[in-house]
């Protein structure tokens, strides 16, 4: 991971307007954007790399049943407090290979995690470990800076999971200022994968876990 001291940028994460959606307008964009990537049905969401929780509410608000993980146990906090009487658990712990047991899920939800950590590939691996048959990978990334940018390309992360993952969809989301309370000018964009079911052969699509 980055040397970002999380659990100190805890309390005024949610200022973002992508990180809070404190805006009605931006709530309503990440709203309708997740309603599309996550399954139809009330299902089982992994959110890693939770932060304060945000992306979770809306999960649950959609009926799902959440799990959230964080490194921060300072964001995991403002997590509970944030989905307090809902069906959601939140745990501190390493987002590569969260410590939720032989739980599995319908989908993992991951947002602006992936590039920082140090192996990704090996990553997105057990994350598809912890997906039920059908089930669906939605990550959120990008490449931010033009002097010295960080982040991970479309390509790259569409390569990472061609071994390892059924139907594969990139949504670009640079163009969408409601998501971000303004224009931007960098890469952003989503990637929904569909973990083979058991037999599958490589190249077939997935279930749709609908």
């Amino acid at each position: 991971m980055t040397n970002v001291d999380w659990d100190a940028e805890a309390a005024s994460f949610d200022e973002e307007p992508d990180h809070g959606l404190r805006d009605p307008q931006v709530r309503r964009a990440w709203a309708g954007r997740l309603r599309g990537w996550l399954p139809a049905r009330a299902s089982d969401v992994l959110d890693l790399g939770c932060g304060t929780g945000s992306l979770s509410l809306l999960a649950s608000e959609q009926g799902h049943r959440v799990t959230g993980v964080d490194l921060s146990p300072a964001m995991v906090t403002l997590a509970r407090e944030k989905l307090a009487g809902r069906d959601a658990v939140f745990l501190a712990g390493d987002v590569a290979a969260p410590p939720v047991g032989e739980q599995r899920f319908d989908a993992v939800l991951v947002r602006h995690v992936l590039w920082a950590l140090p192996d990704p590939g090996r990553a997105l691996g057990h994350w598809c470990g912890l997906l039920r048959p059908g089930g669906r990978l939605v990550l959120v990334e990008g490449v931010w800076g033009s002097v010295e940018p960080v982040g991970i390309p479309a390509e790259r992360l569409t390569g990472l999971l061609a071994p390892i993952a059924g139907r594969v969809s990139v949504e670009r989301l640079s163009d969408d200022p409601l998501l971000w309370g303004g224009q931007v000018t960098d890469e952003r964009y989503a990637v929904v994968a569909q973990v083979r079911t058991s037999g599958q052969e490589r190249g077939e699509v997935a279930a749709a876990g609908e």
